[in-house]
């Protein structure tokens, strides 16, 4: 038997099959993880088997071993498209579909399962009692351990030293004499061991939401779009339940921001810890790889994960869920770099099953897609539980500048947050520093420098001291003074959480205060701590980026305050003013979700933009119908796609060469193939020192 072996490896040359030779001692199955001398190494390389044939025209080489995890014939399939489609290697591909933890070639440094040396009896209770009776066993230890086992299969030695009061000696002692035996039991590390769960009941679904879970009852693509607090995660229970009695299985993949221990609560809570298994980055190596196992031996029926859960092994999928499906951390940015949404719509075509895609700001492209008929519209207008939309109001800090007020707290929001403190309820501060880009602003006008070309913030360079347009090259010289009103008074950043934190402290010096953000979520279990403070009602103010804004449901919290919500505005992407709607509706939707009403302020230097407006309207379809026009105009998605081709080199004369020539060759193609509404930019991206 011969077999088509994909190396693993990133070498890009390395993209093919390779045959090997299958030795009569070995069965191996399709997908398999097998081992080879590779080349004229002597270490051994793993690769994955895609394919068998008969014969092959080379003289080749055995397979050395076979490691029990396989890959099925389906995820093989959908590897090869994201080969041809996000141009990668296969075993890039390939790799996404093996237990985490397994790549590494040295096989000494891979994740294995977790054993535990366990002790139980190897003769019958009646022959132990029988040896009792005959003073064969004489110590009261001796017969406290034997008889502790009585009850127990097995017990690990420290169990035993509890429970009996006995030491390792008399346990060794017992196996010497053949009435134990140790045996290795296999333990999962399991991320919700120590975590109290209590069972929900599910909520009685309103008229929408009935309406939603009735016509999600067949195999397709369905965008339910609900406003903040109208009820998405009941119905995703609701539909998931309904799977699991047909005895199907679900994914839900949330953005990695939202996976907090509050979100996952949710699921575990009623549908209990065993039918789950959990994937993201902040378990450990050794908890992935067991929670993998888990879905793969078909322990768990429900899936939980960020975008790489899309690849988990679950068997019978009936359903798969993608929550914030407008969030962009669902596409990956490092190798190979994929978006999670369309290989879930890949999956969901090839099985035939549902894909359910939520949020109360989608996507554009997903949007005109559903106006378009191309995908299912299900709205959800109302909160679930009959609660109001929180009161938004618009701070112009152009104004509190010329009243002399530099701080980063408004005397509006003072104000709130003061008034807040005093009725005992909580507050969060939201400044959003994530994915932020240097730019320049006027503090007396609020104007932007933005591209001639491309109507896009341009990026200041402090090392070259230069504007640069990241989309189409435009380099200009920074301006001393702001070229729409004249004032010199430029602003070139903002301030981060951490200056805000220090300011809430000198304004409200008795309050209780915590700031959540990347600095303060590096250690295990930090994040939930801070949530859980927070939740119990022990801190006042939740100071924090955009991951307070996700995934929560605080019911004392009755105030939400934006410190700046120029920072999304300004990040130099076309979408800036589409984050900017869709942060600044996910941030306000964090008040009034109890039974007291939300008040959010927005502080801004720009009032009059047509994302805040909209956002404090919480009107997605009026933001959707003038971002359309203004993308169409543009030709920016989805009206047309971007593609970006990046070069590197340390010689910066050989990237102008090279971009130069394949600039002129695409243009030709372009040109000979019609394609004249296409327009290409060659961009000159900067170089460290050393490059």
């Amino acid at each position: 038997m011969i077999v088509e072996i994909i190396i693993n490896t990133n070498v890009k040359t390395l993209n093919k099959t390779f045959d090997y030779n299958v030795p009569d001692d070995l069965e191996p199955k399709l997908g398999d993880r097998v081992y080879v001398h590779f080349g004229n190494q002597k270490k051994l390389d793993e690769g994955i088997i895609i394919g068998f044939k008969d014969k092959s025209e080379y003289k080749l080489k055995d397979i050395v071993k076979i490691q029990k995890d396989n890959i099925s014939e389906n995820r093989i399939k959908l590897a090869q498209w994201m080969s041809n489609r996000y141009f990668c290697n296969l075993s890039e591909c390939l790799k996404l579909m093996l237990p985490p933890g397994t790549g590494n070639k040295e096989e000494s440094k891979r994740i294995k399962e977790k054993t535990l040396n366990v002790y139980s009896l190897s003769k019958t209770i009646a022959e132990i009692e029988t040896d009792i009776e005959n003073k064969l066993i004489r110590g009261n230890k001796q017969i406290d351990v034997l008889r502790l086992l009585y009850d127990n299969q097995s017990m690990s030695l420290q169990d035993i030293e509890i429970m009996a009061k006995a030491s390792s000696t008399t346990v060794k002692t017992l196996v010497e004499k053949g009435y134990l035996k140790q045996s290795e039991k296999q333990i999962e590390r399991n991320p919700f061991q120590e975590k109290e769960i209590q069972k929900t009941n599910e909520l009685r679904l309103n008229i929408e939401q009935q309406d939603a879970y009735y016509r999600i009852n067949e195999p397709g693509e369905y965008l339910l779009y609900g406003i903040t607090g109208s009820g998405k995660t009941e119905i995703y229970l609701q539909l998931i339940k309904r799977e699991l009695e047909k005895g199907k299985t679900a994914i839900v993949l949330v953005p990695e921001i939202s996976l907090t221990p509050q979100t996952i609560e949710r699921f575990t809570s009623r549908f209990g810890k065993e039918k789950i298994a959990v994937l993201h980055s902040k378990l450990s190596n050794g908890e992935r790889f067991d929670q993998w196992n888990k879905i793969k031996e078909g322990k768990a029926q429900i899936v939980i994960g960020a975008r790489s859960a899309i690849f988990a092994p679950i068997k019978n999928l009936g359903i798969i869920i993608i929550d914030e499906e407008h969030d962009s951390s669902y596409q990956s940015e490092s190798t190979p770099q994929y978006d999670a949404l369309e290989i879930a719509r890949k999956i969901a075509n090839e099985e035939n099953i549902k894909l359910v895609l939520g949020s109360a700001t989608p996507d554009t492209r997903t949007y005109k897609n559903a106006l378009e008929g191309k995908i299912a519209l299900i709205e959800l207008t109302k909160r679930a539980n009959n609660a109001k939309l929180p009161e938004v109001e618009i701070v112009d800090l152009r104004d509190e500048l010329s009243n002399g007020n530099h701080n980063m707290i408004s005397e509006k929001l003072k104000n709130e947050i003061q008034r807040n403190l005093e009725n005992k309820n909580q507050t969060i501060l939201f400044l959003n520093r994530r994915g932020f880009s240097n730019f320049i602003m006027c503090k007396t006008c609020g104007n932007v420098i933005k591209c001639k070309r491309c109507d896009i913030s341009m990026t200041y360079h402090k090392d070259e001291h230069k504007l640069k347009c990241h989309y189409c090259g435009l380099e200009e010289q920074v301006p001393n003074k702001c070229p729409n009103c004249g004032s010199k008074e430029l602003k070139y950043s903002g301030a981060g959480t951490q200056k805000l934190e220090e300011e809430v402290h000198k304004l409200f010096p008795k309050a209780s205060t915590i700031r959540m953000d990347i600095d303060t979520v590096t250690k295990k279990h930090s994040h939930e701590d801070i949530l859980t403070k927070f939740k119990e009602n022990k801190i006042d103010i939740l100071i924090g980026t955009q991951m307070i804004v996700k995934g929560h449901d605080f019911p004392k919290v009755t105030l939400v305050g934006v410190i700046s919500a120029d920072n999304a505005l300004n990040i130099g992407d076309y979408r800036a003013s589409e984050i900017t709607f869709q942060v600044l509706t996910q941030v306000a939707g964090r008040a009034g979700r109890g039974e007291q009403n939300g008040k959010v302020i927005i502080q801004t230097y720009n009032p009059d933009h047509y994302a805040i407006e909209c956002a404090k309207e919480q009107d997605f379809k009026k933001f959707y119908q003038i971002e359309s026009k203004i993308r169409k105009t543009l030709k920016y998605p989805p009206f047309c796609d971007i593609i970006v081709l990046d070069f590197s080199s340390l010689s910066r004369q050989e990237i102008q060469r090279d971009t130069k020539k394949l600039h002129q060759y695409l243009k030709n193609r372009i040109i000979n193939e019609k394609f004249r509404s296409i327009i290409i930019f060659t961009i000159a991206m900067s170089c460290g020192k050393d490059k």
